[in-house]
């Protein structure tokens, strides 16, 4: 989900103002008459003659009906569509003159074969755990082929015992519970989605001594409190349930196969005790089923922000309510059919640019992920035409259709796995995108490519508004901006920050396990929503509610085709380090913030502890306890860091510097050599970032610069070996991480600054 899967409403925006301003503007007559990055003057004008013929040619006919054919069974993983489907879009390959074969995994996906939901006290009630066919919608009545809800990667669990509400279930609500003097241990919890990743919170649950997780979809978020629900309208309807993977996050991909390609032959990891597999029995509900299940706990009443969107008093508990929770799975090996297809490259075959979208989902999945999937299509298709009337592109483009990423990054994940070692050697750029919709351009990924990236999105029209997608969303920025300050920083600056990325979808091993420079593109916005993982995620839905002409799934196809081929046809690969460098230096000054007030925070509280605030201001008719004392967070040596990120700064300087001597007259006085040379410690340059030893406790996550947190799952944390450590007030941990991420960054600047020395280099000789 864009772009970053798991919440209920994804309505965030992707693209941000720096707080460094560099005037600049989005002046068109400018645009075309200068050179592209890494283009010289004259194949930059046949390079946007190219752009301009493909972005003419996806089809919004061909993206519908590539849906409904697509989405007209369910095709989870294991299911025959889900083999039907990576056939047909095989054949479709083929049929456009693309080299194409599905290569082929076996992983561990388990399935249900036993769910019960009762309340069993102080009365009873069995939940109905099933999603009804709706009259309207002529896919919602396939229930022999659907999966039934569920949570995949939960264990197999038969417990009875007291419910307590613990609102979205992570480690903050936690606290609140043990300030209100509430106990999870030996009982089972029922939690709200959002606030973090599923999987986050029955490891939290499990954490505490809970025996059992019950997580619903509450209608605040995602339901009746959003808008109308169902088929009157794109909002989650009462029996609606967010199926889904409750795996840790230890690693991505297979759990029985971690860190190699889950191929027929390969040796597998134990079911009984994988690390990846829940600790307690999990299953998803309704908020239908959910009620009954509430209303009936007692107890202290939430905090405010605890309240849900249901017609109750929401309460804590333990008591009186008890229910009984039983789970088993079938614990299978399935077969995954990932679709790889090859434009190869007529002067540098071996370096790759590689795009992808997966093609399963949890039932039809029209929203998640085909309206990312078509749009990939068509742009094969598009290319396809192209070819025939004589493009070709400089690099290798490798069309993926994953399997499996529902379930946890699996297709993606064993291909990334299986060929790792290929993909170190020769992979520029990877882009990503999942679902679709209508609004705004949504981008998150490497800020080496973020100029890159901006610079597509000014040549990409906004079909309902016929700005381009870049000024769209710079005005969108504007509007949510909350200071005058903030508002001129976006107005001045020259590029729109782009979000780093964290986890969700299949962008996660090439970035984290591999170092790849990657993209994640989608539209976003305007749909609304409330059907992700649900029955109801099909063609009815998306083409009544999602984007019913596809005029955004065409400008999906358009940007990101667009970046392909831009990427594709470079003389020299157009990666950019200032704002990469800008990045950094606001990475730092973060971690430096968050330990003041981390020490200001504990400092304060110990205080109020000694001057007996909590006791005074608590209700002595309820239970409150005060938080607990904690020691003052001691000096950081953050000094390899800040030395690190000036000097970053100094090479990315170095290199602008370098790259503009290097022009005459638009054009590069670089020989073929040399940029050869220069091309090649680009494509290393994302993995200089990257550590064999991985991330503390959790070593398949290399990037030192992005990775999802440990506690929030989808959601990014940057320098994370050292912000996870400062969170987790484990202090030694954080110093000694500080020299290793400084030395990946160090690392990168001798990189930057070799290619400035090239550049630089070579341009003397050349004036000579």
């Amino acid at each position: 989900m864009l772009v970053v899967k798991g919440t209920t409403l994804i309505l965030l925006p992707l693209l941000l103002a720096s707080t460094s301003p560099i005037p600049a503007q989005e002046p068109a007559a400018k645009t075309e008459t200068a050179p592209l990055p890494g283009y010289s003057l004259n194949a930059s004008e046949s390079e946007r003659d190219w752009e301009t013929k493909f972005r003419a040619l996806p089809s919004t006919d061909n993206l519908r009906e590539d849906m409904r054919h697509l989405s007209a069974r369910p095709h989870h993983v294991g299911s025959p569509y889900d083999k039907e489907n990576a056939e047909w879009i095989l054949a479709h390959f083929r049929q456009w003159g693309l080299d194409a074969a599905i290569e082929t995994f076996w992983v561990l996906f388990p399935t249900p074969k036993e769910r019960v939901l009762e309340l069993v006290a102080p009365t009873t009630f069995t939940a109905k755990l099933e999603e009804p066919p709706v009259a309207v919608d002529p896919t919602s009545n396939q229930q022999a082929e659907q999966l039934p809800t569920y949570n995949a990667y939960s264990i197999d669990g038969d417990v009875t015992a007291p419910l307590v509400y613990v609102n979205q279930g992570v480690r903050a609500d936690y606290e609140q519970l043990d300030r209100m003097g509430v106990s999870v241990k030996g009982a089972i919890v029922i939690v709200r989605y959002g606030g973090a990743w599923r999987g986050i919170k029955p490891k939290v649950a499990a954490e505490h001594g809970a025996v059992g997780c019950i997580i619903y979809s509450d209608p605040r978020d995602d339901g009746y409190s959003a808008g109308d629900t169902f088929p009157a309208g794109p909002y989650r309807p009462e029996d609606g349930v967010q199926r889904g993977a409750v795996t840790d996050t230890l690693y991505e991909g297979d759990p029985l196969t971690p860190g190699y390609g889950a191929t027929k032959d390969a040796k597998r990891l134990p079911i009984k005790g994988n690390p990846l597999i829940t600790k307690i029995p999990v299953l998803p509900i309704s908020y239908a089923d959910a009620q009954p299940l509430l209303a009936a706990i007692g107890g202290q009443t939430v905090p405010r922000d605890w309240r849900g969107g249901l017609p109750i008093t929401y309460h804590v508990g333990p008591g009186p309510a008890k229910v009984h929770l039983k789970v088993a799975f079938n614990w299978d090996i399935k077969p995954i059919y990932d679709v790889i297809a090859r434009i190869p490259g007529s002067e540098f075959p071996d370096q790759w640019i590689i795009r992808g979208n997966h093609h399963d989902a949890w039932v039809n999945g029209a929203e998640d992920p085909l309206s990312g999937q078509v749009a990939l299509l068509e742009e094969a298709r598009s290319m396809s035409v192209l070819l025939k009337q004589g493009w070709k592109p400089k690099r290798t483009i490798i069309f993926c259709a994953w399997d499996g990423e529902e379930p946890g990054l699996l297709g993606s994940t064993e291909w990334v796995e299986t060929h790792q070692d290929e993909l170190r050697r020769n992979a520029v750029m990877y882009i990503n995108s999942d679902s679709n919709g209508r609004g705004f351009l949504g981008i998150g990924g490497s800020h080496s490519l973020e100029h890159f990236i901006n610079g597509v999105a000014r040549d990409v029209k906004d079909p309902e508004t016929g700005l381009t997608v870049w000024k769209r969303d710079q005005l969108f920025a504007i509007s949510r901006a909350d200071s005058d300050g903030a508002r001129q920083e976006i107005r001045n600056r020259s590029d729109l920050r782009i979000q780093a990325l964290g986890s969700g979808s299949d962008y996660t091993p090439f970035l984290d396990f591999c170092g790849i420079a990657s993209i994640n593109l989608g539209f976003y916005g305007e749909s609304g929503g409330g059907v992700y993982h649900s029955v109801y995620d099909d063609f009815y839905w998306y083409t009544h509610f999602g984007d019913p002409d596809f005029v955004y799934g065409r400008a999906l196809a358009q940007t990101s085709g667009t970046a392909l081929m831009r990427m594709a046809d470079a003389e020299m690969l157009p990666f950019d380090f200032h704002n990469f460098a800008d990045t950094i230096h606001i990475y730092v000054g973060q971690l430096e913030k968050l330990l003041k007030d981390e020490q200001a925070e504990t400092e304060e509280t110990n205080r109020e502890l000694d001057e007996g605030v909590f006791t005074a201001i608590a209700d002595p008719k309820k239970t409150s306890v005060p938080p607990a004392r904690k020691a003052i967070p001691p000096y950081l040596n953050f000094a390899p860091l800040e030395n690190a990120d000036a000097t970053l700064t100094a090479s990315a300087d170095r290199f602008s510097t370098a790259l503009a001597a290097a022009r005459v007259n638009g054009d590069f006085r670089i020989s073929p050599q040399t940029l050869a040379q220069i091309n090649g410690l680009l494509i290393q340059s994302e993995r200089r970032l990257t550590n064999d030893a991985g991330l503390p406790g959790r070593p398949w996550f290399k990037h030192e610069i992005y990775a999802p947190g440990a506690y929030t799952g989808y959601g990014v944390k940057t320098l994370p070996a050292v912000r996870e450590a400062m969170e987790e007030e484990n202090w030694k941990l954080a110093e000694d991480e500080v020299p290793v991420v400084a030395k990946a960054l160090e690392d990168e600047a001798t990189l930057i600054d070799t290619v400035a020395g090239l550049l630089s280099g070579n341009a003397e000789a050349a004036s000579r």
